[in-house]
């Protein structure tokens, strides 16, 4: 494996884009590839084109067809002046069923220069299992994975290890509406119809989901994620930023439901969370979540910002692995983890620091856990919170701890709720200088009360870990903790002389010693 400094220092192996041509919207992203096979995203383009503007017929409009060829040729600008190597496009339901489909991929190859691919829903399904396992937590719990698209909607069952089932059903928004909704608000009859043709058509999804105690739905795309942002606000959990990871309860989205289901066009319309060019289709993929938290009774559900193109690139960077000669060996299966570390290497991380310091860190957290009242979830955000504490140099030194702030709080960290990533951001940041204040910092003041509490609890122990690390040469060999009534005594261990460790732990133990109600002491011991 290359090291870090390597791996910055050569840069990206390649820039690509990837296009999903759906049946509502052409999404592209752009990201570089690294030579560890991860990647990063450089810039986003959506363009809703609705190309089933009257349902799911046998041919695309002419309107329709030029509203996409519109959208590609802005797409491919954004590409060209971004300098992309090479254009992946693929298209899905809408054009793949179209007896003029063709048609249309010869225009866009004419028009626009971009070579568009129609995958079979079995590909798409398996390309967006792909992406949501790299891009959200999974354990080996079963979970059922679905992305509701306009022409179809894609089902997979599959764990941290494998994906045991895919499919893709004629089930999307678009054509659910247009097949089944004739009346606004949408009316019981209206419902009961979408219902018994969801029945037939997700018998065999049912067995599957039942025979693997499926309890947890996993949404990507479009419309899941409006859905999930509007119970986000309803509930008031946090997703200013990113929706990747949120969660909300099966009784959370059946209140949704109950109030969103009665209303008009009109008031659907004045819902920021929810597109403009989505408050027409949006009604079947509500009825259709509400059948399957009911019939596959399901208990939570999850957020993916992760889909078909994501699966695309993975896909790309797996097939061209040996002709980019990417070391993939630097992957990690853990999404959070995985996603931390490539943050770390392209910052050009103080690995050995940054890791010496977490190990204080999480020592200290060990012996004080149960008297801060931390859950063992902080554990895991401290650690990573250390091993980030650092990246700001990557900036500049001066205000590196604000620095970190901002890159994490924008690294598109995959796995980590929006809260977690705040409150990393937010320990990174007081590993030095100002303890928070409530009243002068911003970000801080917009926490929820509880992220700040933790915030407090765990920066306090970093900026005495870090203090111990002082010289960033790891002089500290070893670290005995005495915690008793109101005194704490830092016991180290040192190859050399410990002055300057003792000085930095000392000079940032203010936080640490408000939280605990206690008073610490550093000594020096003598190696026996």
């Amino acid at each position: 494996m290359t090291s870090s400094s390597q791996e910055v220092n050569s840069g990206p192996a390649k820039r690509i884009a990837a296009i999903d041509l759906g049946t509502n919207s052409f999404h592209a992203v752009l990201v570089d590839i690294y030579p560890d096979g991860s990647f990063r995203t450089i810039d986003k383009l959506k363009e809703m084109v609705i190309l089933a503007e009257k349902g799911m017929e046998n041919r695309l409009s002419r309107d329709a067809m030029d509203r996409g060829l519109e959208a590609l040729k802005r797409i491919k600008f954004l590409c060209d002046s971004q300098n992309v190597e090479t254009i992946l496009a693929f298209a899905t339901s809408a054009i793949r069923e179209a007896e003029n489909g063709g048609d249309f991929i010869q225009e866009v190859k004419e028009y626009t220069g971009v070579k568009v691919r129609a995958i079979s829903g079995k590909m798409e399904a398996e390309m967006i299992g792909f992406a949501v396992r790299h891009g959200v937590v999974l354990s080996d719990e079963m979970v059922l994975m679905i992305d509701v698209g306009g022409g179809s909607v894609e089902f997979i069952v599959g764990n941290n290890e494998e994906l045991i089932y895919f499919t893709s059903l004629k089930l999307g928004v678009a054509r659910m509406a247009a097949q089944f909704v004739s009346s606004d608000p949408i009316s019981e009859d209206d419902i009961t119809s979408l219902r018994k043709h969801f029945s037939k058509q997700l018998a065999e999804v049912a067995q599957v989901v039942q025979k693997h105690k499926v309890k947890t739905i996993i949404g990507s795309s479009g419309t899941m994620e409006n859905i999930g942002a509007m119970i986000a606000s309803r509930k008031s959990l946090t997703a200013n930023m990113t929706l990747n990871e949120l969660e909300f309860s099966a009784d959370d989205f059946l209140e949704f439901y109950e109030d969103f289901i009665g209303l008009k066009r009109k008031k659907r319309k004045k819902i920021k969370q929810l597109e403009e060019k989505r408050i027409d289709i949006i009604n079947p993929g509500v009825v259709l979540l509400k059948y399957l938290i009911e019939e596959f009774n399901i208990e939570s559900l999850r957020i993916s910002e992760s889909a078909l193109r994501e699966g695309m690139i993975l896909k790309y960077i797996k097939e061209q692995k040996e002709k980019l000669n990417l070391d993939l060996l630097a992957h990690f299966e853990d999404p959070r983890k995985r996603s931390v570390y490539e943050l770390l290497r392209k910052t050009n991380w103080p690995e050995a620091h940054s890791k010496h310091v977490a190990d204080f860190a999480l020592q200290i957290f060990d012996v004080f856990q149960d008297e801060l009242r931390l859950e063992d979830s902080d554990r895991d955000l401290l650690e990573y919170a250390t091993l980030m504490h650092d990246i700001g140099y990557y900036i500049s030194y001066r205000k590196h701890h604000k620095h970190a702030l901002y890159l994490i709080r924008h690294s598109e960290l995959l796995g980590f709720k929006e809260d977690e990533i705040d409150i990393m951001a937010n320990v990174a940041r007081y590993h030095r200088k100002s303890t928070p204040k409530k009243k002068k910092h911003k970000l801080y003041k917009r926490l929820y009360k509880s992220s700040r509490k933790k915030v407090k609890k765990l920066s306090g122990i970093l900026r005495v870990a870090d203090g111990l690390d002082r010289s960033h040469y790891q002089n500290v060999q070893k670290l005995e903790i005495q915690n008793e009534k109101d005194l704490v005594k830092l016991l180290i261990t040192t190859y050399g002389d410990p002055e300057l460790e003792i000085w930095g732990c000392l000079r940032k133990a203010d936080l640490f010693e408000k939280v605990t109600g206690k008073k610490l002491e550093v000594y020096a011991v003598a190696e026996e």
